[in-house]
């Protein structure tokens, strides 16, 4: 549960009094009120009101605000305000101001300018945080902590030069090691001092963010700099926790979920709960949203995590903000609700009237009333999750089939100078999670430090870093009866970027049963295909591929599907290979998704994993919980039209119809049913 004092769904979303004057913050809260709101985020960018010079600090209109919520009966989930410094610490401390990846320096303006390993900008944030948690320790309106927001920032200062060095001292211990980690024999950068080397950007080893001539290190700056960040993240965490530590603490992830710069599994271990913001287009596909969804829940293991921002209509920085049509935003929120999440919240509460955002949605409109559809639609929202109560706190969904995500393994496959410019990391892993998300088959999304034990079937798209160990944990769970699926591009470094010399595919070599002698780019108008033969799975059939397709030797792997072009027809483009009691399955090439669909499907059946629904048809979406007494089956239709389900023969309870179901049921367009059956 995210707080004791609330035990329901959380609804709620960021409000900014300190835009707006004090009188009309009452009527403000009246109308969050009619909208059933219980939280408002609040402080989240009022650092230069807080603290209008380096020794003053000015709290009064938060502790106007802090009571006004708790008189309501609502409560805060408090920020720390540190997402931007104000332009006195720019002014006096001008080295507090990041520099970019083409080396220029910011001056002071925007959001996320500070240099992350900037001395007076952790010194500031942290007394911030520090102050704040000793003002409101006790305040009856304080439920949650929320540091900083959306981190994105990056440098390349000489600060972070510095703090990188000692970070490489610290990993590496000597230069002799960091030159035999980088290969610094190549192109004459064999270091001889600490002092010598500088950070990988486009001044120094870069033509592009992704294109570097030294994978090892800008791999390793990715590192530094994720760590850097989470750094300052901790300073104020670390300074709240010492006065709070019974409330919670979290900060939200960047609204693509997958924003490449910060490995949020490992920012996971540090949050008490984990809060993301779902920003999709009109035109997102359902299943990349739900899988933002599904790894947000990987993070913890499967634990209740947060949405801290949606907008209830429109977004402000797309080249195209489309209103929400009338259903998707609690069509959405459900979805949220179905993959895991325990907090509903928005950006924003109430619109601002200027700056860039002064047009993104919000619950109460320019037009401060209760007339619009966004607010009947929020208020009525609003309404079914307190109708809801705590039934559904702390319900988690269950997996059988798991889906590798490492970010390190992301950074150095697309710092890699090869095979394809094509090959993107979050996009391979996307085709597998559509796979199964197609068919109605529950996925968990894991992280190296995952338990395997847990699954029956992993995959492990494009898996090119295997981590120091990684591969005597995936021996462990085929050997132990798992199936494992891997792909093309896979086991050919480790952790410092540096070629596995054993041949392709590296430590995976006898787990896979498999000899990859060269991988062959196909440029984006060219295709080959495969055929499974019918002694493998039981059918035959042939389908398409592209973009890379390796030249395989199976050693103790049996040939599933072979080439049908090229000089290498009739090699192996899938094997199989029994491993202990287990299967190792290698697909070289890069198949139509009709091959990953039905492949996932041959698994599953052997499995005996069976769909949540039998009807495959587009646009229906269907997830479950878990409690410890109950099953909770969330249907979800994303049509423009009816769609229509069959429950069984079996009653059922309905918990938003609040009455008994069975059999065949219409759910209406963006339309939802929360079917509730007792475990036996």
């Amino acid at each position: 549960m995210i707080n004791e004092k609330l035990p329901k769904i959380i609804y709620g979303g960021d409000y900014s009094p300190e835009q707006w004057p004090q009188e009309t913050w009452d009527n403000d809260m009246e109308l969050f009120a009619d909208a059933g709101i219980d939280v408002a985020t609040i402080n989240v960018f009022s650092w230069a009101i807080n603290q209008p010079d380096e020794d003053t600090y000015n709290f009064e209109w938060l502790d106007k605000v802090m009571d006004k919520l708790a008189d309501r009966g609502m409560y805060a989930c408090l920020a720390t305000s540190t997402a931007a410094h104000p332009a006195w610490m720019a002014k006096r401390y001008p080295e507090v101001l990041s520099v970019d990846f083409d080396g220029r320096k910011r001056k002071f303006g925007m959001r996320h300018n500070s240099c992350p390993n900037s001395p007076v900008y952790r010194k500031y944030s942290r007394l911030m945080a520090q102050k704040l948690a000793e003002r409101y320790r006790d305040h009856p309106a304080l439920l949650l902590w929320h540091i900083n927001n959306e981190y994105i920032s990056d440098c390349y200062c000489d600060t972070c030069a510095a703090e990188f060095r000692k970070w490489l001292q610290r990993r590496y211990g000597s230069l002799q090691e960091l030159n035999r980690a980088w290969y610094t024999a190549f192109w004459s950068h064999t270091f001889y001092d600490w002092d010598e080397i500088v950070p990988p950007n486009v001044q120094s080893e870069h033509w592009t963010p992704d294109k570097t001539a030294f994978p090892g290190i800008s791999l390793d700056y990715a590192r530094f700099h994720s760590e850097s960040v989470l750094a300052c993240y901790l300073e104020e965490y670390e300074a709240i926790k010492a006065v709070t530590p019974n409330v919670k603490v979290t900060t939200n992830y960047h609204g693509a979920g997958t924003y490449k710069p910060l490995d949020y599994f490992e920012w996971a271990k540090h949050m008490d709960i984990v809060a993301w913001d779902n920003y999709p287009s009109i035109d997102t596909p359902v299943s990349q949203i739900a899988f933002r969804h599904d790894l947000m829940r990987g993070m913890k293991d499967g634990a209740p995590y947060m949405i801290m921002e949606q907008t209830p209509s429109q977004q402000n920085w797309q080249p195209y903000n489309s209103l929400k049509r009338p259903g998707v935003m609690r069509l959405l929120s459900y979805q949220a609700v179905a993959r895991g999440a325990d907090g509903i919240l928005f950006f924003q509460l109430k619109k601002s009237r200027g700056g860039c955002e002064k047009f993104h949605g919000a619950v109460i409109d320019h037009l401060p009333t209760t007339e619009t559809r966004v607010f009947q639609e929020c208020a009525a929202l609003g309404q079914e999750l307190k109708q809801l109560g705590d039934i559904l706190l702390d319900s988690r969904v269950s997996a059988r089939v798991a889906i590798l995500f490492d970010w390190e393994n992301w950074w150095a496959v697309e710092y890699s100078s090869g095979p394809t410019q094509q090959l993107k990391y979050v996009n391979e892993v996307q085709k597998f999670y559509d796979a199964f998300f197609s068919q109605h088959i529950p996925v968990d999304i894991i992280s190296v430090d995952t338990d395997l034990t847990q699954y029956d079937i992993v995959i492990a798209p494009v898996l090119y870093m295997v981590k120091n160990g990684y591969e005597r944990k995936l021996k462990a769970f085929v050997e132990a009866g798992g199936f494992l699926w891997a792909t093309f591009f896979s086991g050919i470094v480790n952790e410092s970027d540096l070629v596995t010399t054993s041949g392709y595919p590296g430590v995976l070599r006898d787990l896979l049963g498999v000899w990859v002698e060269e991988l062959d780019a196909l440029r984006p108008e060219d295709s080959n295909s495969l055929t499974l033969h019918p002694g493998n799975l039981g059918f035959e059939r042939t389908y398409t591929c592209n973009m890379i397709c390796e030249v395989v030797h199976p050693e103790t792997a049996e040939t599933v599907a072979t080439y049908n072009k090229d000089f290498y027809r009739g090699g192996a483009a899938v094997t199989r290979n029994r491993y202990g009691s287990g299967e190792a399955w290698y697909v070289a090439t890069n198949p139509e998704q009709k091959f990953i669909k039905d492949l996932a499907l041959v698994l599953c059946e052997q499995k005996g994993i069976l769909p949540l629904l039998d009807n495959k048809e587009e646009g229906i979406e269907v997830s479950r919980r878990y409690s410890d007494s109950h099953v909770f089956t969330f249907y979800l239709n994303h049509l423009d039209e009816n769609a229509t389900i069959d429950l069984g023969a079996a009653e059922v309870f309905e918990l938003l119809q609040k009455k008994a179901v069975s059999g065949k049921q219409h759910v209406p367009p963006k339309g939802v049913l929360i079917c509730q059956q007792p475990i036996r």
